[in-house]
């Protein structure tokens, strides 16, 4: 006897989202996937052939093969939207870049820093020198939540 299992994934689902109307969970995506995400948040929605071209040029020597499996892994993990309308398959990921972003920033901080951006942004201040206009831009930021706050 044969048995067929679909739909089977040995992928780690992460923490739910409310905010999307789909319901779609918000993973950690690898580093081959944040490279897919930020291809497609700066080009748009993309073919597979388009993203694994601009990675070659970018990044590191990828097959096509590889960058298909990464997005088609992508697409069952609930990362990217794919439309299959189309002979060529057109992908776009399924969180505004925002989002993303700041789930992952808010996993990190706090995971390294026990939940204070205010440390983080010490210890980042320390490590890299900051122009005078990304000074300023945090003085402007800092001044704007004060006043929030009030």
């Amino acid at each position: 006897m044969i048995c067929i299992v679909r739909n089977f994934s040995y992928l780690r689902p992460m923490k739910q989202t409310h905010s999307s109307s789909q319901g779609s969970k918000q993973l950690d995506p690898t580093k081959a996937e944040l490279e897919i995400l930020q291809v497609l948040w700066k080009h748009g929605p993309s073919t597979v052939r388009t993203v694994n071209d601009i990675l070659n040029e970018q990044k590191r020597a990828v097959q096509y093969t590889s960058t298909l499996k990464q997005m088609q892994i992508m697409v069952e993990k609930g990362m990217l939207d794919r439309d299959e309308s189309q002979m060529k398959h057109i992908y776009r990921p399924a969180e505004e870049e925002q989002k993303t972003k700041g789930y992952l920033l808010e996993r990190f901080v706090d995971a390294m820093y026990n939940g204070s951006p205010s440390s983080m942004l010490l210890q980042l201040l320390g490590n890299k020198k900051a122009s005078r206009k990304e000074l300023q831009a945090i003085k402007d930021l800092v001044n704007q939540l004060d006043k929030d706050k009030e």
